[in-house]
């Protein structure tokens, strides 16, 4: 699944081009996501200009004149910038058709969204419960050490509670996690507080890093201009089960946790 660099990747890309783009028409080939696309999206889109692009978490928020398009790339979803009259494919679902360009919502496992908000508010049931953005000048140390008291799941799953924190799933999670020297099971009520500064450096630096790479592309990831992600050729402990560990030799470790795999270096954790 898309996890914030992917959606912050695909955000740049897409407001690079298209801000100031007036809807000339959409075209819908299949409702049946996560939830259905609105009956009327072609014509409530046609017409309005593109003014911003916005990101909440994994949503991106499209800001027209009148409202708000929410869209969630759910499992395997993208967003393509194409030129006109591009022949559509089998996964090709959604078109938004501009002057110059059209926006293309491609997903095969279909568990993504695109929904309408009238006006800019961001009060939906699914951005309500967000948690706050690591970006965010809320994100701090002290806050963490806040956060995690008397929590009794383990670290790694508070950093991917979306209630708490947006935008870190279990890759970067893991990989915050071997930067700041913790191992992903440690209960996270047990962390000192300068264990909590040197976490949320580490989720910063993750997320900066890959932002930097293009996100991760380990299956269907591209970005708004048909690139893929790099960063996984950097992954110090994702999906190296066995392999010796970047820093010291020793071999990556992997254990479950809440039906995931959780990967951590024995000798850099503790």
């Amino acid at each position: 699944m898309p996890e914030l660099p992917e959606v912050e990747v695909t955000r740049r890309g897409l407001s690079a081009s298209l801000p100031g783009s007036f809807v000339k028409g959409a075209d819908v080939r299949e409702r049946r996501l996560r939830q259905p696309v609105p009956a009327d999206l072609a014509a409530t889109l046609e017409g309005q200009r593109l003014v911003r692009i916005d990101r909440r978490g994994k949503y991106l928020l499209m800001r027209f004149d009148h409202g708000t398009l929410l869209v969630h790339l759910g499992m395997s979803g993208g967003l393509r910038v194409l030129p006109p009259h591009t022949p559509a494919r089998k996964h090709d679902h959604v078109d938004i058709r501009f002057e110059h360009a059209v926006l293309r919502y491609s997903d095969p496992r279909r568990f993504g969204l695109m929904l309408w908000i009238d006006g800019w508010q961001d009060m939906h049931p699914l951005l309500d419960s967000l948690g706050i953005e690591p970006f965010g000048a809320e994100f701090t140390g002290a806050w963490l050490h806040r956060a995690t008291r008397g929590r009794r799941c383990a670290i790694k799953q508070f950093l991917m509670d979306g209630h708490v924190l947006v935008g870190v799933g279990n890759i970067y999670a893991s990989e915050s996690l071997f930067r700041a020297g913790i191992r992903p099971g440690t209960a996270a009520r047990r962390l000192a507080g300068t264990r909590c500064d040197r976490l949320v450096d580490a989720v910063r630096e993750t997320l900066t890093d890959a932002l930097a790479a293009g996100g991760s592309t380990l299956r269907d990831f591209l970005s708004a201009d048909g690139e893929p992600g790099y960063f996984q050729q950097h992954y110090f402990v994702y999906g190296r089960d066995g392999q010796p560990c970047r820093i010291c030799g020793t071999p990556i470790r992997t254990l479950r946790q809440g039906q995931r795999s959780s990967f951590y270096c024995p000798s850099c954790q503790k």
